[in-house]
């Protein structure tokens, strides 16, 4: 959490006129400044901002608030982002030591990840604007009527055909390809060695997220190849599809404005309704619309115009995504274009006004439009099918969460529907009750059902981890990973690997400027001070169990590591390795003792006498042993990864290709502990009878040997 003194910190370093200056022209207006507001639509300024103060205020909406709101207004951001990013603008220092390391690694790889992604973007730019391959590219732009200032704002590239343009360049530039891997702009060859491109031969469309940051790409085939037409991105670290609405970024301002957002199905939609000056538009980025999508939308207006091809999969796809939108809680619009038509063809063909008049006079709500669409098929005339297209209506009122809303929509249904049938509307509230209590028993059914899945899905965890421990029952040499331990994918290293690792520098850059930011040490490795304390703290048991999993190699501290191997070593010898032990040895014992144990002592002293409470951290101390077991692991890879990436720079092509192979089953591991709880990870300790002991039994066995031992 950040602290009440950094928020202030933050405010008083945050120039406001800066900030709204990237969004709105300003002028100088006494002590303040004036402008058109960002929050509606204005042709005289009524939006003031009042650097002494801080803050902004519009006459004409009433919309006011300091430099946070203004920004998680315009940026769609949270409380927290919003001050993250005014942080890192105006030079003011956040520190990170309440976050976790498993986050901060997480947060430094999302880094990387969009630093490939931007470099990617502006290659593919270039490649554009400057290979003779691309000419192609360049034509089909011309012929769709996108000059050069469309091109530039959209971020419009070409991927060079090679497969290893944009490796090669990027190995230049000395950019880690584990980070071009992580943003799917490369592939691991499955029938040979290497990377290949992902993208080639294609017109690229970059897709940002709401900030304007480069997260995926989209690649559209050029000429008649027998291939995908588009090919996009794969999920990432940095991209969650079902979330990402392609111009977001673009249109966001103008939607607040107009308080509206028309929603087509192509990205060539997008930038020729931009391109006529039509800025509230966006797509949902080639897949289904999704209920993401649509909260991601919701953040920036209320009111959603949906334009579908009137194909049958547009129109399958629109009726999708009303019962969506409507659940989400938004307002429904429809819009039929002429046939033959597409928001692209449109407006090239009829321009901007012509738009404009087609929305105003034929948009419809979803109950006309659909009731329009029912009468073109011929479904109005039958009782039969008059009666499903009103039970139809009737579902889809139901998913909308207002109960005045509906309310107001079923009289709305009522009254379009009197001329088809007789009756008054109280039939049609009485299908509507029944719509609302199927859906919330289906919803509770489909709740039960996950939470029967996940409750399956732990016993298997725990039943497998259990039997892989008894397969390997009695370890391995302590002080060194079991050998069995490789089927958990733990690290199993030899002298030899500790050998060949020795010679690299672990502090190995990639090049020009940009250091890989997984290397980057922002914290002392608490973790590895943890697993020390519990190790002494719980005795002979517990440090059985941890030897049985762990390698001094992990420990990235050399004191620490050192510490860790004597503790093993006196734990084989059957001799004492407690506090009071190491406390009356030479340097640097007692300081490492200190070091792990006062500061635990001290934060739970200082609680007792403010609460009365006295704080038990170590209530599952194995658990916390696994936390600590997956972040020594992560970070270890972490440090091969990056030492590999030191040395590939200056590698031969042979050499290159066994780092690049190392580097992706490096990844793998990395990925999958990431994705995985320690829970799952490593096995529970047993008893002496083999069975798993619970956080209270393991108590009582460390507290009965301790007494045997007295």
């Amino acid at each position: 959490m950040i602290s009440d003194t950094k928020k202030e910190e933050i405010r008083d370093a945050a120039d406001i006129v800066e900030v709204v200056s990237d969004y709105v022209k300003l002028k100088r207006s006494g002590s303040g400044f004036t402008g058109l507001c960002p929050y509606h639509n204005e042709k005289t300024p009524s939006f003031h901002v009042n650097p002494r103060l801080g803050i902004f205020k519009c006459f004409g909406c009433g919309e006011s608030g300091d430099v946070f709101k203004f920004i998680m207004d315009q940026g769609g951001l949270k409380f927290n982002e919003a001050l993250r990013t005014l942080a890192d603008r105006f030079g003011v220092y956040l520190p990170q030591e309440q976050s976790s390391y498993e986050e901060q690694v997480f947060e430094q790889e999302k880094e990387g990840i969009l630093h490939a992604l931007k470099f990617a973007g502006v290659f593919f730019y270039r490649s554009l604007m400057e290979l003779d391959e691309a000419q192609k590219a360049r034509s089909y732009l011309e012929q769709r009527g996108y000059g050069s200032d469309i091109i530039k704002q959209f971020g419009l590239g070409y991927a060079p055909s090679s497969g290893q343009a944009l490796i090669d360049a990027a190995q230049q530039a000395g950019i880690d390809p584990m980070y071009l891997l992580g943003g799917d702009l490369i592939k691991q060859r499955t029938e040979s060695e290497g990377m290949f491109d992902t993208f080639r031969g294609r017109l690229m469309f970059p897709i940002f997220n709401p900030t304007g940051k480069v997260i995926a790409f989209a690649g559209r085939v050029l000429g008649n190849e027998k291939t995908a037409k588009y090919i996009n991105s794969t999920q990432t670290k940095v991209y969650n599809k079902s979330e990402v609405v392609y111009g977001v970024n673009f249109s966001k301002n103008q939607i607040r404005k107009n308080k509206e957002m028309i929603l087509v199905e192509g990205y060539t939609d997008v930038i020729s309704l931009h391109q006529h000056e039509i800025d509230n538009v966006v797509s949902s980025s080639g897949t289904a619309l999704t209920p993401g999508q649509l909260r991601t939308l919701h953040r920036f207006g209320d009111t959603l115009t949906m334009i579908y091809d009137s194909d049958a999969a547009g129109q399958n796809a629109m009726k999708k995504g009303i019962l969506l939108a409507l659940e989400e809680g938004l307002e429904v619009k429809l819009l039929e274009l002429p046939d033959g038509e597409d928001p692209d063809s449109f407006v090239k063909q009829f321009g901007k006004e012509s738009f404009n008049d087609i929305k105003h006079k034929k948009t419809q709500d979803f109950v006309d439009f659909l009731l329009a669409k029912a009468a073109t098929e011929g479904r109005l005339e039958a009782p039969i099918s008059l009666a499903r297209v009103i039970n139809e209506l009737i579902e889809a009122v139901a998913h909308i969460p207002d109960t005045i809303q509906r309310q107001v929509y079923i009289q709305h249904l009522h009254q379009k529907t009197q001329k088809y049938r007789k009756g008054t509307d109280r039939e049609l509230f009485q299908e509507l009750d029944r719509a609302l209590r199927e859906r919330a028993v289906q919803k509770k059914r489909a709740q039960q059902r996950q939470r029967n899945q996940e409750t399956r899905n732990r016993q298997g965890r725990n039943q497998k981890a259990s039997n892989r421990f008894d397969d390997m029952e009695g370890g391995g040499e302590l002080g060194r990973t079991v050998p069995d331990a490789s089927e958990y994918g733990h690290p199993v290293y030899s002298d030899e690997d500790a050998g060949r690792y020795a010679e690299l520098d672990p502090r190995g850059f990639g090049g020009d400027g940009f250091r890989t930011a997984a290397i980057k040490q922002v914290l002392k490795p608490h973790y590895e001070k943890e697993l020390i304390r519990i190790m002494i703290s719980f005795g002979r048991d517990m440090v059985g169990y941890v030897g049985g999993l762990a390698n001094d190699k992990l420990f990235e501290v050399q004191e620490l590591r050192l510490f860790y191997l004597d503790i093993i070593e006196r734990y084989k010898a059957e001799e004492s390795f407690g506090i009071e032990y190491y406390s009356r040895q030479q340097s640097p014992y007692p300081e490492l003792v200190g070091d792990i144990f006062l500061e635990i002592h001290t934060a739970s002293t200082r609680h007792h006498e403010k609460t009365g409470i006295e704080f038990k951290k170590d209530k599952d101390p194995y658990r916390s042993v696994k936390d600590c077991l997956k972040a020594l692991e992560i970070n270890y890879y972490k440090r091969k990864r990056a030492e590999l990436a030191g040395r590939f720079k200056s590698a031969d092509t042979q050499e290159k290709k066994e780092i690049v192979a190392l580097q992706s089953e490096i990844q793998k591991k990395i990925t999958d502990r990431e994705q995985r709880d320690s829970a799952e990870l490593y096995p529970d300790p047993v008893g002496k009878k083999g069975e798993s002991l619970s956080p209270k039994s393991f108590h009582y066995v460390m507290k009965k040997d301790r007494k045997k031992k007295d």
